[in-house]
């Protein structure tokens, strides 16, 4: 069998939520860096070059605690989530991102990560204002203090990921793998430690995103998605640029299912065949893991034991 049971999450697979966001994060940084750039050249000093461009393009992207400049700039709360300066700040959040969306991708399908991401940014964001305007200890900070990068919905990816499988273990060459739960926890404690330090905005933002990773499964669990209108938006902006594509999303199933004659789209067999296997491998980059029957489950099972298959 080898690596065909991989969850098929890779570049150029239809709905692949990871690798979109994945790539918006990375395209807008390098459309940032391209107009840095243009700053750097046109100017002899490159400080000044670089505090005309933070003041002059930046600022008007990141999120700023000061609810005065919050009025003038409101799209900010939904920018700044994209914004990266440092490319080690982008590095290290798009991995972090890959490694609990790929798990989250395989868990849920490919309808909750973007949604949950945006959800998860928006409510470290409003965290981050909520604590520099309301605690002493930040208020000092708030006419200077701005937010900016994906850390936020990057946590709230990943306490969604871990409350949904705390036993998944990564790293299994170390004594069988490190518990996902495990992980997530150090993290936790570490930002609660870090908000005394220097970027104390930014840990912040992570605990408000935490906590919206942790309501979101909670919700989803009692049969609330929040997920679903969101995507039913994306549907419709989709539809707006093909139209095409609606009305044979509708039509499609009628005419290439239900008209294909008295023949079975899919016949029971007791011995496995690849092409079954595919099927479910496709169920479970559509829908995701869970929502396997318990034969497709057994079935995958025993896939993977036959190695002559």
């Amino acid at each position: 069998m080898g690596d065909r049971y991989y969850p098929k999450t890779m570049l150029g697979k239809k709905n692949n939520s990871l690798m979109l966001i994945l790539a918006i994060q990375a395209i807008i940084f390098c459309i940032f860096k391209f107009v840095y750039l243009a700053y750097m050249f046109s100017s002899k000093d490159g400080s000044s070059a670089e505090a005309a461009y933070l003041d002059e393009v930046h600022k008007w992207f990141t999120l700023p605690s000061n609810l005065s400049l919050l009025v003038e700039r409101p799209w900010t709360l939904f920018t700044y989530m994209f914004l990266h300066f440092e490319v080690w700040h982008l590095l290290g959040n798009l991995l972090w991102l890959w490694a609990f969306g790929f798990i989250l991708h395989d868990l849920t399908g490919p309808k909750k990560l973007i949604p949950l991401f945006i959800y998860g940014g928006l409510a470290g964001g409003i965290f981050y204002i909520l604590c520099y305007n309301l605690i002493p200890g930040f208020s000092r900070a708030v006419d200077v203090s701005t937010l900016q990068g994906a850390s936020a919905g990057v946590m709230a990816v990943a306490i969604a990921t871990t409350v949904l499988a705390p036993g998944y273990r990564i790293f299994p060459m170390i004594h069988g793998g490190i518990p996902l739960y495990v992980l997530t926890i150090i993290f936790i404690i570490i930002d609660i430690a870090s908000i005394a330090g220097e970027n104390a905005g930014g840990h912040l933002s992570h605990l408000g995103g935490a906590a919206m990773g942790f309501v979101f499964v909670h919700q989803m669990r009692r049969g609330r998605d929040w997920s679903d209108w969101m995507n039913r938006f994306f549907d419709w902006v989709g539809n707006l640029f093909n139209p095409d594509r609606g009305k044979w999303q509708k039509t499609a199933k009628k005419e290439y299912h239900y008209k294909t004659g008295t023949s079975q789209p899919y016949k029971k067999i007791p011995n496995l065949t690849q092409k079954r296997i595919d099927e479910i491998l496709d169920k479970i980059g559509e829908k995701g893991y869970h929502h396997l029957t318990d034969e497709e489950k057994q079935i995958l099972k025993r896939a993977a034991e036959d190695d002559n298959l």
